[in-house]
């Protein structure tokens, strides 16, 4: 979609849990971008939340006439929630931000003026995460093993959060792949891009949604869709389960050679089981789910399903 020249910033914030916030979001982002003085619109993707989320977005879409709504027919995630706000916004520029004020509307002054230096990314780094302990280290944690396993080196301060040129978005809503991870897929496209730090806030209300179940399958979907280590750790786990369980057979049949085991057929099984099981199911299972979001992948559903569009006419 090209984009519309009346319209200079679109905001995109994918919206779960979130009905006690969007006030104060949107009240937060008029007043910023009306200091500005440049027209935008602020795209609200609810991503099917079990809260009154709705009811608020459709209700600010009424109030404000910037304000679009957007409701996925079920909820298919954060980073699908992006992309389809992604695919209707038309600014020259569009910024992408969490609903829970932790991304402060603040900020973006700061990464539009940096984007106007020449640069087609921006993204904002949270030098300091106002989140706990417990989420700071599980967050370095999934970062450092989604670095390894795609082979890429992820800042863990970096996430969303940022400015991206029209020609940036259209690359991405370009992207046929059926597993959408935002960050990922920016660093994929290329152009000119850098960096500002930022002040992160703390959550207002509530806890996060991402819980250590959600971050592993996501983990899991990106290693799988973006990178092909995992296969190669499953041959290298193999060889050393392959040479571990020679040296245990050679063990065993000098065992045997001593009489020192009686069991008929002892040594064989014992060679077999440690050989070949673990190496087998191992190997079979990540070819498996490799297989399985080829089969995925093969269907070609589309990545979300839009239920509703407020405005009706936009």
């Amino acid at each position: 979609m090209s984009s519309n020249p009346a319209i200079k910033i679109s905001i995109v914030s994918p919206v779960y849990r979130a009905e006690k916030l969007l006030d104060l979001l949107i009240s937060r982002l008029t007043k910023v971008l009306g200091e500005i003085g440049i027209t935008y619109e602020i795209i609200l993707v609810e991503d099917c939340s079990p809260d009154a989320s709705w009811n608020a977005v459709a209700r600010l879409c009424a109030q404000n006439s910037h304000v679009v709504g957007l409701r996925l027919s079920r909820n298919f995630g954060q980073h699908y929630a992006i992309s389809a706000g992604l695919n209707i916004s038309r600014g020259e520029w569009v910024i992408v931000m969490d609903c829970d004020l932790q991304d402060q509307p603040e900020e973006i002054p700061n990464l539009l003026n940096k984007a106007l230096e020449g640069h087609d990314i921006v993204l904002a780094r949270r030098s300091v995460r106002q989140d706990n302990l417990l989420k700071r280290a599980t967050s370095r944690l999934f970062y450092r093993g989604l670095s390894y396993l795609t082979g890429s080196k992820l800042d863990p301060a970096v996430a969303n959060f940022g400015i991206y040129h029209r020609k940036v978005v259209a690359a991405i809503n370009a992207m046929p792949e059926s597993i959408r991870y935002f960050p990922t897929m920016v660093r994929w496209v290329g152009f000119r891009s850098t960096s500002i730090d930022v002040v992160h806030a703390a959550r207002p209300e509530g806890p996060s949604s991402y819980n250590w179940s959600k971050l592993f399958n996501l983990a899991c979907d990106i290693a799988l869709a973006y990178s092909d280590k995992p296969l190669k750790l499953a041959v290298k786990t193999g060889v050393i389960i392959s040479a571990t369980g020679f040296v245990f057979a050679g063990y065993t049949i000098v065992q045997a050679l001593r009489e020192k085991i009686t069991v008929l057929g002892y040594s064989s099984l014992i060679v077999s089981v440690w050989v070949l099981a673990g190496l087998i199911i191992l190997i079979n299972g990540i070819v498996g789910l490799y297989v399985g979001k080829i089969f995925e992948g093969v269907k070609r559903r589309p990545s979300f399903i839009v239920s509703e569009i407020l405005p009706s006419g936009h």
